[in-house]
């Protein structure tokens, strides 16, 4: 009887030990790296090398209105005057586009500076207003 409890219990252990390094296996698989660190100056070869996207110049104005604006500027959110609704523009177009660009630069009432878009350049911002009061004539 107790060599047939040795045998059972050796086999238990056998397979707790086979499932235990099955496990293990999985844990370092998940938290295997996923990159390595270079260093200027080391070799660390192509994939090191920085990535620079060649911009294209200065987004549209609809560009930057679809990336941007869009999202309160359909809405009405926080009073934002709603593209293409000519009787929420005009007070705003009789103030001038000078002001007009300030605001949507500056921010103004509800509205953040630049829309929230802190890398959008002003030219982007200005194209966007052009853009918006053009659509709401």
């Amino acid at each position: 009887m107790k060599r047939v409890l040795a045998v059972v219990l050796l086999g238990f252990g056998l397979t707790a030990g086979a499932v235990m390094a099955s496990v293990e296996d999985e844990i370092r698989a998940r938290i295997q790296p996923i990159g390595e660190v270079c260093l200027e100056g080391d070799e660390c070869g192509e994939a090191a090398a920085p990535t620079e996207s060649a911009s294209s110049g200065p987004r549209s104005g609809s560009e930057v209105y679809d990336a941007v604006c869009m999202a309160c500027h359909t809405t009405g959110a926080a009073g934002a005057p709603v593209i293409g609704d000519a009787g929420a523009w005009a007070p705003r177009i009789d103030q001038g586009m000078e002001t007009l660009i300030d605001h949507a630069i500056n921010g103004f009432n509800a509205m953040p500076a630049k829309g929230g878009c802190a890398n959008c350049p002003d030219e982007e911002i200005e194209a966007a207003v052009e853009h918006m009061v053009s659509q709401s004539q």
